[in-house]
């Protein structure tokens, strides 16, 4: 029996072709968007770059003369040479990354970004070039943390940065001890000098703040790797051109010398990753 004697079967070529339209409608619509980012900034003749201004060797806003600096500045300046654009730096910080990015206030988030799962599922991810554990922080004298093994016991209280890595880790990892969100504008070393935490936990670049500055604090580190994760430069998903774009810039930088060097000027060759 020829098909046209089966009107079941129309309904069903029907549906099959509206899916098969709808999927390359989807296609060309994904296909316009790729370099989109891309477009924008050449047409813009900047790239606009979001930094955490309190990010000590990453990118600090100097307090007294309002000046960028740290790694990730000097960085972003070498992307805008690559480019041949201009560098315009919004201020962000970790809680506000993902709607920076997805709400367009930025094209490319450069300052250290953690690469945590729960990011990894909304954002894109260039390759890795920084990689810290967790420390902590504590006051020289402290009677209460003195090792590492101190630090997670009855009655201790032990701060992190709201929305950084160290947050659901140690989250996951403290069984005893007390933690403490701290938000701003309140920051972690005023809550260890004012002794309402007995130590804080941070990675390696903020760390070298206080060991540079603060004649006061006494770092401690894990006896064996903790907790090492690995830092890249994120972008808002969905333009893979333009995700391409940077993580060609941090392959180029990885091989020609720049990264090293840059991380020599900021005391962070330590944590560096140049594959």
């Amino acid at each position: 029996m020829p098909h046209a004697a089966l009107p079941f079967l129309r309904p069903l070529r029907s549906l099959r072709a509206r899916l098969a339209v709808g999927a390359a409608l989807l296609a060309l619509s994904q296909l316009a968007q790729a370099g989109a980012v891309l477009d924008r900034v050449r047409a813009a003749g900047q790239v606009r770059v979001c930094i955490w201004p309190d990010y000590y060797g990453i990118s600090l806003r100097h307090p007294r003369t309002q000046q960028l600096q740290g790694l990730d500045i000097d960085l972003s300046a070498e992307l805008g040479r690559d480019l041949k654009l201009g560098v315009q730096y919004v201020d962000s910080s970790f809680q506000t990354l993902v709607d920076d990015l997805k709400n367009d206030r930025c094209d490319v988030a450069m300052f250290a970004i953690g690469m945590l799962p729960q990011r990894m599922a909304v954002l894109s991810f260039t390759r890795p070039y920084l990689q810290s554990d967790i420390y902590g922080v504590t006051t020289k004298g402290s009677r209460v943390v003195t090792r590492w093994e101190d630090i997670d016991k009855p009655g201790v209280a032990v701060a992190v940065q709201a929305g950084t890595f160290m947050e659901p880790v140690m989250a996951a990892a403290l069984k005893q001890a007390r933690l403490v969100r701290v938000a701003p504008p309140s920051t972690r070393e005023r809550e260890l000098e004012a002794g309402r935490v007995d130590v804080f936990m941070t990675d390696y670049p903020y760390s070298r703040r206080l060991l540079d500055n603060a004649d006061w604090a006494s770092l401690i580190s894990p006896p064996a790797p903790f907790h090492i994760l690995p830092y890249a430069y994120a972008v808002k998903p969905g333009d893979e051109a333009w995700l391409a774009q940077v993580d060609e810039f941090v392959a180029r930088i990885q091989r020609d010398g720049r990264l090293v060097a840059a991380t020599r000027r900021h005391g962070l060759e330590a944590i560096v990753r140049v594959k």
